[in-house]
């Protein structure tokens, strides 16, 4: 019998229990979680909660005209239709622009509406035939894009210049990047290639490749702030896409985040597809 257990057997009983609780004690407090990170100016565990229609269960994009938080712009994936609503008392008007299909993602630049469908496709049109039941000045682009599967767009009032984002390219298995084309939006409604980009997502996990559901450019710091539903992360990179942070989403808050963009006051606005429940709309108010 070793020294050290000689002398441990004979200290007395109460001292012996309450090192034993101390460090159970100890033990519980390193286990306990770490407060969630959080981007700059956002909690993201205190939205501002706001409850949609049946008819927007299935939303996968929003937007703002000229970041006027006043009136929403969005779409679900399936009816080809844009919703305009007030989410102080949401009375939908909506605007038929196509037929059936998956349409992914909503864009508002230069008084032109920009719609983005699964498969690559842009839909163009005047902004203000929202106000119409049925937009008659539609231009139609395909294959401007390469043959995959697409969710995320933004458009930048201040040049013109429009980002697709791809979700799932063929291309991208190999490089492990995702891909971004940028395109500028001419008089007219017409669209021009204008460039290309990539970023690099470290999503933490071998076999979990990043794939995106949305993005939006932070008016404030310029930062890009994307969103992925699959992997539940936003990721923050900074002008020239080199990826700064990454924050995990509550799956209890964000079930299907499809849809991000920012305001006027720099709020960040998160869409969630609701699934078996309601879609949603989470408004995070910014503070310095």
């Amino acid at each position: 019998m070793s020294y050290q257990y000689k002398v441990f057997n004979k200290l007395p009983k109460a001292f012996l229990s309450v090192l034993l609780l101390s460090s159970f004690v100890l033990f519980a407090c390193m286990q306990k979680k770490q407060p969630a990170k959080n981007p700059p100016g956002y909690d993201l565990s205190k939205p501002v909660k706001y409850a949609l229609p049946s008819t927007l269960t299935e939303i996968s994009g929003l937007a703002f005209y000229k970041g006027d938080s006043k009136w929403v712009y969005a779409q679900e994936d399936e009816t080809g239709r844009v919703y305009t609503f007030d989410l102080k008392d949401i009375h939908l008007l909506d605007t038929k622009f196509a037929g059936k299909g998956d349409y992914e993602d909503i864009a508002i630049t230069r008084e032109q509406v920009v719609m983005l469908r699964s498969d690559g496709t842009l839909f163009v049109f005047p902004f203000a035939q929202l106000r119409n039941r049925e937009a008659s000045a539609v231009k139609t682009f395909v294959k401007l894009l390469p043959k995959g599967e697409y969710e995320g767009m933004h458009a930048d009032e201040k040049t013109g210049l429009l980002y697709v984002l791809c979700k799932n390219c063929k291309a991208d298995k190999k490089d492990k990047a995702t891909s971004g084309y940028i395109f500028k939006l001419l008089s007219g409604g017409n669209v021009q290639q204008a460039g290309e980009f990539s970023v690099r997502v470290d999503t933490g996990k071998k076999k979990g490749r990043f794939m995106p559901s949305a993005l939006a450019k932070n008016p404030r710091t310029g930062e890009w702030y994307i969103l992925s539903s699959v992997n539940k992360l936003l990721v923050v990179a900074d002008v020239n896409w080199q990826v700064k942070d990454t924050y995990s989403l509550n799956s209890s808050l964000f079930p299907q985040p499809e849809g991000i963009a920012f305001d006027k006051q720099n709020n960040l606005y998160i869409s969630n597809e609701g699934g078996s429940g309601s879609g949603t709309i989470l408004k995070f108010i910014f503070k310095k």
